[in-house]
């Protein structure tokens, strides 16, 4: 049973329920009202124009080509993404529609049930009824699912209460309504003398089996995976995973491992204090856990390996196979006892076959006087015919004798022309052996020429992408070469270029270690001209102050005293422009080295002003 089947039946419900004149059909504001919840449990997007424009009254109900059913698997059921709504949400909605109409129950009897409890009940209902509607269960699944309850209660069911409720008659078409179903857990039979709060914790512990896909709960101990210690944990095995929480109420989980199909349970000998030990590994990791005693380890290692086997063959739910195989099974039953009637039927019918056969046979046996006597009196008649027609055959045979014998030689030449005849057939079908031989032998010859043509076409295709492959290497190859050669005599002029330039290089380096060497010859001239004018220049200096030292009266007439302080000024310049030239040429060739290397002399800067320009 796939998700949209389970989710059909809760809403059957919450239609039939809104459909109150029982006729098939419901209003559009009802409709709207219902698929908007629907949309909301069902976490999907809703579209209210679309009732509008697909659904139509129809006198045929809510599963007619233009009744709800349409919209209801287009717009709704189509969309439900499994894993993505929570479904004991549908079952509350619709639940909580049908049950204001149809569950009435007597508040104020003791043996009620509370609500919740109804509600699980009727969601079990819902998981075992058939597939078909209007909903009903069978009393092999009613007899299945109270047994179940009693179990879990751990007291003896009792089918003779449940055999007087089936010859009621609100057991009808084979199975009980839910209603019919709650009306008997309600009225005390089967739950007599115990009390409610057991019975609650039953039919949980039996709605979380079957609808919760539960295969076993319970305490462990557990060794931690980091620390290695071991703690009591609350264990919840389902088909896909096992989890555990730190306590039953299951309000805060420690842990999920998830089991497929490489997981496997193994039985570990008593250690570390603790008994009953078994582990369970997977891919990644390996938990390691302790039961209460040998029977609790030996019920949660085989519901382990039957959730990794449910896994292995791909079912999600133990309950829905064990229901799919109970329903196989009272098919079978079914076909048996109808097979036993058609049996019993058939053998009734030989019976009355062989009485008639009997009386027809006591009939013949009077007959058979009566002919008896017919027939003595006809062997009289006959004696007499015999006698007459003895006589006669006597003619006839000598007659025939002599026919015989003319007869006796055309036969001969009959025969001859026969055996002939058979020669020649023979031959023909040695003939058609030979030809069909033949025949076969060209159909496969053929058959072996069409497929050496396809599996030489096969090979020239096969040969053609491998010259094409080859051609494509050859291509990429040759412009490899030609890019290798490129590359080459780039190379090459790359390094004949950084040949000449090294030349260049060691040329030049040779001149400016000449002109090195004629610079510090002339920096050693220079440093002599540069004494000898510094000689000069003290000698033009006492010159000068010879020149310049005052005459004593009468030395000098006032006239020559004048003259002389007029021409003073042109003298000093005149020397100084001398002194500026001679300091400019020493330092000139003392920068030649500098210019040589970086272009440009830091006399050249100093000295590229107008004024040293007009002195030199």
């Amino acid at each position: 049973m796939d998700l949209r089947s389970e989710l059909l039946k809760s809403i059957w419900y919450g239609f039939t329920a809104l459909d109150l004149e029982k006729s098939g059909k419901v209003s559009k504001s009802q409709l709207k009202v219902l698929s908007h919840n629907l949309c909301t449990v069902l976490s999907i997007p809703h579209d209210p124009v679309a009732l509008e424009e697909h659904f139509r009254d129809d006198d045929d109900g809510p599963v007619s080509s233009q009744g709800y059913m349409p919209y209801l698997n287009k717009y709704i059921l189509d969309k439900v993404i499994e894993g993505s709504f929570n479904k004991e949400n549908v079952d509350e909605l619709c639940w909580t529609l049908t049950a204001k109409k149809n569950y009435q129950p007597d508040r104020s009897s003791s043996t009620i049930l509370p609500e919740i409890d109804a509600f699980r009940l009727w969601c079990l209902f819902n998981f075992l009824s058939e597939d078909k509607y209007p909903l009903v269960m069978v009393p092999d699944e009613v007899e299945y699912l109270l047994k179940k309850i009693c179990m879990a209660m751990s007291i003896e069911f009792n089918c003779v209460e449940l055999e007087d409720f089936f010859s009621q008659d609100s057991v009808h078409l084979g199975g009980i309504t839910v209603w019919a179903f709650l009306e008997l857990m309600n009225s005390g039979k089967i739950n007599r003398g115990i009390d409610k709060s057991v019975i609650s914790m039953a039919i949980e512990e039996v709605y979380r089996e079957i609808v919760g896909d539960v295969l076993k709960e319970g305490y462990l101990w557990k060794k931690g995976q980091l620390r290695r210690n071991w703690k009591e944990r609350w264990f919840t095995l389902r088909p896909s995973n096992l989890s555990y929480y730190t306590g039953e109420d299951r309000k805060e989980c420690q842990g999920n491992i998830v089991l497929d199909g490489n997981c496997c349970v193994e039985v570990l000998p008593d250690r570390d204090g603790k008994r009953c030990m078994f582990c369970l590994k997977t891919l990644s990791k390996t938990y390691e856990m302790s039961a209460s005693d040998t029977k609790q380890r030996q019920e949660w290692t085989t519901a382990i390996q039957t959730a990794i086997r449910l896994y292995v063959e791909g079912k999600k739910s133990l309950h829905k196979d064990l229901k799919l195989k109970r329903r196989e099974q009272r098919d079978q039953r079914e076909k048996r006892r109808q097979a036993k009637e058609e049996e019993l039927q058939r053998l009734r019918a030989l019976q009355e076959e062989r009485e008639r056969k009997l009386a027809e046979l006591e009939l013949l046996k009077e007959a058979q006087k009566q002919a008896q006597v017919l027939l003595e009196q006809d062997e009289q008649r006959r004696r007499q015919q015999h006698e007459q027609l003895q006589r006669a055959l006597e003619v006839q045979l000598r007659e025939a004798e002599e026919a015989r014998v003319s007869m006796q030689a055309e036969m001969a030449l009959k025969e001859e022309e026969a055996e002939r005849q058979r020669k020649r057939i023979q031959e023909l079908e040695e003939m058609q052996k030979r030809l069909e031989e033949a025949l076969q032998q060209e159909i496969k010859a053929r058959l072996d020429e069409e497929a050496f043509r396809y599996a030489q076409a096969g090979l020239l295709a096969e040969e053609e992408e491998k010259m094409k492959a080859l051609m494509n290497l050859q291509e990429e190859q040759e412009e490899y070469i030609l890019k290798t050669q490129r590359e080459k005599q780039e190379l090459k002029q790359e390094m004949e270029a950084k040949s000449r330039a090294l030349e260049e290089a060691q040329r030049q380096l040779e001149e400016v270690r000449a002109n090195r060497h004629r610079v510090d010859q002339d920096v050693v001239a220079a440093q002599r001209k540069l004494r000898q004018a510094s000689t000069n220049v003290k000698h033009w200096n006492v010159q000068m102050n010879r020149l310049m030292r005052p005459i004593g009266p009468g030395g000098m007439c006032p006239v020559c005293m004048t003259k002389f302080k007029a021409f003073l000024p042109f003298i000093q310049s005149v020397v100084t422009l001398f002194l500026l030239r001679v300091g400019v040429n020493i330092l000139q060739l003392l920068s030649v080295s500098q210019k040589e290397d970086n272009g440009v002399g830091w006399v050249d800067v100093i000295f590229d002003t107008p004024f040293c320009r007009s002195a030199s």
